[in-house]
């Protein structure tokens, strides 16, 4: 867990991931000798931070963004969201500008964000949450599990994949990511016609901790039934604990699939969290575990 701790560590805002897209290169470079299949590796400002790995002969592509919400400092103290932060006044926000470190905190209301901190912050300022990792025997509570778990999910498949695309993609987070160019130069590369969305959900009345890893049906997009319906028989013939989720709200890199020009079929599969966008997401340790297992299994049978 130390790999997740560190990563749960770095700032990501979305749009300002290239500290995270080298802290990956740095470990997929330490980690691959050891991997079953050694894959290629495409990065760099072609694909603005995003990090691609190429294993064997690719059938199907895991998207996992490494962008979070946060704020963006205005004029006159003023800030505005990233995404979609939860508002709770005195939370803390940290970030860096050229006078130096910022600690500040959050106050105002919902309509109208400010920073509390003794000097002006340089305008476009990037601040996130500042992050508290807590863990016990059944969950895991921080800042940014949305979407660090999802990476870190996508991280753990490198080690036995043979044949996939994992895609640690960015800008998702604020109004769409970089999916479409990425699938772009993967479909002219070495083309793929199925995806998975290696992402965190919601607690709600209808899903819950540790009942498995969350299959969504749709959120405010709907994926082709008779790809979700191979997707629930292998996840049924699997025995591994999942819960299905119908909600009409919500999006991921899977809206960019389905948007794209390229007929690609994509499910969103993850584990649910509670305190959504908070410096207090909360996921259930055995929910997660599910998440890592049926990736693993879905990638060897789709």
């Amino acid at each position: 867990m130390e790999f997740l701790k560190d990563l749960l560590g770095l700032s990501g805002v979305s749009g300002d991931e290239s500290l995270v897209s080298e802290w990956l290169l740095k470990q997929i470079l330490q980690r691959m000798g050891s991997w079953k299949v050694c894959p290629e590796i495409f990065s760099g400002e072609k694909f603005h931070d995003a990090v691609l790995l190429k294993f064997g002969c690719p059938r199907t592509a895991v998207f996992a963004h490494v962008d979070t919400i946060g704020f963006m400092v205005r004029y006159n103290n003023q800030l505005i969201p990233i995404g979609g932060p939860e508002f709770i006044e005195g939370t803390i926000l940290v970030g860096k500008d050229r006078l130096g470190e910022i600690r500040c905190k959050l106050s105002g209301t919902e309509d109208a964000m400010f920073y509390d901190f003794p000097r002006a912050i340089e305008r476009g300022t990037r601040l996130s949450f500042e992050q508290n990792v807590r863990m016990d025997s059944h969950f895991i509570q921080a800042a940014y599990l949305d979407n660090k778990l999802g990476v870190y999910n996508a991280f753990r498949l490198c080690e036995n994949l043979e044949n996939g695309w994992i895609v640690f993609s960015t800008y998702e987070e604020h109004g769409g990511g970089s999916v479409p160019f990425l699938l772009k130069f993967i479909q002219e590369t070495a083309p793929i016609k199925q995806a998975l969305i290696s992402d965190i959900t919601w607690i709600t009345e209808g899903i819950h901790h540790h009942e498995g890893v969350v299959i969504s049906l749709r959120d405010k997009f709907i994926p082709r039934r008779k790809f979700l319906d191979r997707i629930l028989a292998l996840a049924e013939k699997s025995q591994i604990p999942f819960q299905l989720e119908v909600e009409a709200y919500g999006g991921s890199d899977g809206r960019e699939v389905q948007f794209s020009p390229y007929a690609i079929d994509w499910c969103f599969i993850g584990a649910a969290e509670d305190h959504v966008h908070s410096p207090d997401e909360k996921v259930s340790l055995a929910d997660l575990d599910s998440m890592i297992s049926m990736y693993q299994y879905l990638m060897k049978e789709l």
